[in-house]
């Protein structure tokens, strides 16, 4: 593998624009989860911003449970230690920040290539979507006791790795920046850019929380009046599935539904998937 190929320090940092994120900087080749191991230097007392890479994950993490598919030297796993006065009551609107931060940075490549913006989407609460395809997977962990409460935000993002090399349960519905861009992506760029996009995005919530950033997020939300599915998890029983049609976003990040019944739900955490519209 050419030094140029990877994400190490002496890679990133010369690149980088930020302030105070990724400026304590951990480079792995391999590791369970980058989650994992910025947990663990979370609870050491790493600063806020320390940020961990590794080029391939061998239990790499998702939201409500998943797995996140994490092949060598193709894509970005990363895991950024946050510590901030407000973010105990603020941890939950984090994943906005990020799939905010994750798009902009996705746009970056298509402005690149002079490609429209249009096929590109953020799927409530943070998956960002190519062509309705996922590129992304975000995951945000709190833990600890005040003052020593920090959060951990995991980012992964499909950067070169092939459709076809997807476990066949993820084939249908993701892909990567490569693939739908039909180009190669410089990992070193995407990862740099991505971090000065979060930095910016991370301080904006600081400062405002979701009504910060509703703007940014609603302007890349296209579900509104199509008809959902919300379940809690993977396993979910059916019993435990809402459905109805989305009206949108409350001022708290919320996603608002129209059930059957005419009356209306506020969602706070879920899977979302399209729901197949009713026979007429």
């Amino acid at each position: 593998m050419m030094a140029e190929d990877r994400l190490d320090a002496a890679s990133v940092l010369p690149r980088l624009t930020t302030r105070w994120l990724a400026r304590s900087y951990h480079w792995l080749d391999e590791t369970d989860s980058t989650n994992r191991v910025a947990l663990d230097l979370g609870r050491s007392g790493a600063a806020h911003g320390t940020t961990v890479v590794a080029e391939a994950q061998r239990a790499g993490r998702g939201r409500l449970g998943r797995s996140f598919f994490s092949p060598a030297y193709r894509n970005l796993y990363t895991s950024i230690v946050l510590r901030h006065p407000t973010q105990g009551t603020r941890a939950g609107t984090l994943v906005f920040a990020a799939a905010i931060a994750v798009a902009e940075a996705v746009e970056a490549e298509l402005d690149a290539l002079g490609k429209p913006h249009d096929a590109l989407e953020i799927k409530w609460p943070n998956d960002v979507l190519l062509g309705g395809l996922k590129t992304s997977g975000i995951l945000v962990e709190t833990t600890g006791t005040e003052p020593g409460r920090f959060s951990v935000l995991g980012i992964g993002v499909n950067l070169n790795v092939e459709r076809e090399e997807f476990p066949q349960e993820f084939r249908a519905r993701a892909t990567s920046l490569a693939a739908f861009l039909g180009a190669p992506v410089d990992r070193v760029g995407f990862a740099a850019r991505l971090y000065g996009k979060l930095e910016n995005q991370l301080e904006r919530h600081e400062r405002g929380g979701f009504g910060a950033l509703r703007a940014a997020f609603e302007e890349r939300f296209r579900m509104i009046g199509r008809r959902v599915r919300v379940s809690s998890g993977p396993a979910s029983a059916v019993s435990d599935e809402r459905e109805g049609v989305v009206l949108g976003i409350a001022g708290d990040g919320a996603l608002l539904l129209r059930r059957e019944d005419g009356g209306e739900e506020r969602v706070l955490a879920g899977d979302v998937t399209i729901a197949k519209e009713p026979p007429s």
